[in-house]
This record gives C-alpha cells, structure tokens and sequence, in this order.
C-alpha cells in the first residue's frame, strides 16, 4: 500500500448534528449530501467524524472531563456509535465501502492524549478499498480510566502514522475567521501569535477545544510532517468534493508561511 497516497478527512459535529442540541440530533440531510459527495472520490481515504450533540452533552452532564464515571463513559460511548452508525450506513448507501472503527476499541489514551493505537486493521481496510470511518469517542485512559479523545486529535494522530498525504477539516465556518469574520487564507508559526486571540472555543458545548483546538492540533502536525492542513465550511454544498478533488479551499495551516 502507498502510506503516501492517504487522504484524511474530518467532517465536524457541528455540521452533522444539531450542536446545539442537549442529546443527540442527527442532521440527516446534511449526513446524505456529504456521503454523496465523498462517494466520487477514488483514493484511499479515511474518515473521522466529530461527536456534536452524541457526545458532547453527555460528557458535559457527567462530567467525564474531571472524573471517571462508569455509566457516563459507556452512555457517551453509545450515543457517539448510534451517529457512527448513521455516518457508514449513509456512505455505504451513496456506494463507499465504508466500515466502523470505534476509537473505544483500538486506542489508548495517557492523561487525555493518545498513548497508542491500534492501526493494522485500517491499513488492511485501506489496502482493499475499503473507507474506515472513526469518530470521536470515550476512550480507555491509563491515568484517567476513562477519556475524552476528539476527532481533532485523531486527525494528527493518524496523519502522521500513516503518513497521508492531504487532510482536510470540514467544519461549519468557511475557514478560520479573523475579528472581522473574514477567512484566514493561512495560519502558521510565523503568525499564530498575532491571531489567536481571535481563536475562540465553539459557540455551542465543545469540550474539545473549538477552533483553538483545532489549529493547534494541526500546527503541531505540521510541524512534525511537514504537511499542510485545510479548515474549510462542509456545510457548503460541493467544498467536500472539491477538497477531495484537490482543490486549496478555507484555511491553510501549515508549519512554514504558504504562499
């Protein structure tokens, strides 16, 4: 298998559930579009899915970000599987081979961060055409017991493990936005300091960060494959295609200033 040839592509909570939600609300439409829109793309690709009003909600009303909770592990870990579900079985029904991978199931977390992850069965995935599909999930933790881990730790994680080629964010902004709510067009080293006060958390309950999290996520990743990452809206009829199609749309974060 060319490691070389992977394309990431998170598509964010906000854009497949009702955030704003106080329990899971599926925007189904929006689920439909996006599988149909991935279902022209012919690479190797993986999938990783943000949790929304699964996962978020839940976290939030146990807790799990300062405690371990037995029930309000498994409860998050279910309600994050059920949008899952209807993730893959959209995608199989636009005609991607798309399978489950439940992060609960093969990853490992050390005070909140990824210790290890089980990657074999999504190279095998990949090698037959097959689409893995990951999501954020509760996760075992060697310090914590249980854990939050984001999609947007996922994303980096796996982008450097199997060496992809291109990710891309597919969130409910057109990129990042500055204080005049106008698009970024590219955020690296070289100027982060300037802008991150204009970086706030999510507008609805995230416990992962919000867009903050997010770029930081990704300059790090940068910084360690020298790879560039694209924060574009996914809400917006046709970007995923054309993200998937190769086309630089959103936001550019990469370790050096793009030109």
């Amino acid at each position: 298998m060319d490691k070389n040839n992977i394309t990431i592509l998170k598509i964010g909570g906000s854009v497949i559930t009702d955030k704003s939600a106080d329990d899971g609300a599926a925007r189904q439409d929006e689920i439909k579009r996006i599988a149909s829109e991935i279902a022209g793309f012919e690479g190797k690709l993986i999938i990783v899915h943000g949790a929304g009003s699964f996962g978020h909600p839940q976290v939030k009303r146990f807790g799990l970000t300062g405690k371990f909770d037995h029930i309000g592990s498994i409860v998050t870990h279910m309600s994050v599987r059920e949008l899952n579900t209807m993730v893959v079985e959209a995608l199989n029904s636009a005609g991607v081979n798309a399978l489950p991978v439940h992060p609960m199931a093969c990853a490992v977390s050390e005070n909140s961060r990824i210790k290890s992850m089980f990657l074999e069965q999504i190279e095998e995935m990949l090698t037959n055409d097959f689409v893995p599909v990951l999501h954020g999930d509760m996760v075992m933790d060697t310090e914590l017991g249980t854990s939050v881990l984001s999609g947007d730790q996922i994303v980096p994680y796996l982008a450097i493990q199997m060496k992809a080629a291109r990710i891309g964010i597919g969130s409910a902004e057109e990129g990042v936005l500055d204080s005049n709510s106008e698009v970024i067009p590219n955020i690296s080293n070289n100027n982060f300091n300037k802008i991150k006060e204009c970086l706030g958390g999510s507008a609805n309950t995230d416990v992962t960060g919000g867009m903050l999290g997010k770029v930081l996520e990704l300059l790090n990743l940068s910084e360690q494959s020298n790879s560039t990452s694209y924060i574009f809206n996914a809400g917006n009829a046709g970007n995923v295609s054309d993200f998937l199609s190769g086309k630089n749309i959103g936001t550019a974060i990469s370790g050096v200033k793009t030109t």
